[in-house]
């Protein structure tokens, strides 16, 4: 069955950075678009950033947009998630989700456990 396991999670200071990783497994990566959502204490489930199959195209929501980067390793199945100049409104739980084959981000399936994500003084 699909699994989807991040890390790379922690505490950090404001301006600090993290990258965070997903290990996928149970279906063909490299067929699917990927995304990262997060949900922050008491909010709604946010998407944050999401990536085309090939990794050719990615979208970011306008609070991260030039402060994260997304990517993604087919042959170790891997998606990433770089973030810098992070700030205490990233704080949240940070999830990567399989999205629908090709381009479609925008389709959200299965999550992982998540990885806590701390930005504070």
């Amino acid at each position: 069955q699909v699994q989807l396991v991040e890390s790379g999670g922690g505490l950090v200071h404001p301006g600090g950075s993290l990258r965070l990783s997903c290990a996928a497994s149970g279906f063909t990566f490299g067929s699917f678009a990927m995304s990262w959502v997060r949900q922050a204490p008491g909010k709604r489930l946010e998407w944050v950033s999401g990536i085309q199959d090939q990794g050719t195209g990615t979208g970011y929501t306008d609070s991260v947009r030039g402060r994260f980067t997304i990517s993604r390793n087919n042959a170790e199945k891997t998606l990433y998630l770089q973030m810098n100049s992070l700030k205490p409104e990233d704080t949240a739980v940070y999830y990567c989700t399989r999205g629908g084959r090709g381009f479609r981000w925008d389709e959200f399936h299965e999550r992982g456990q998540g990885t806590q994500v701390t930005v504070s003084p």
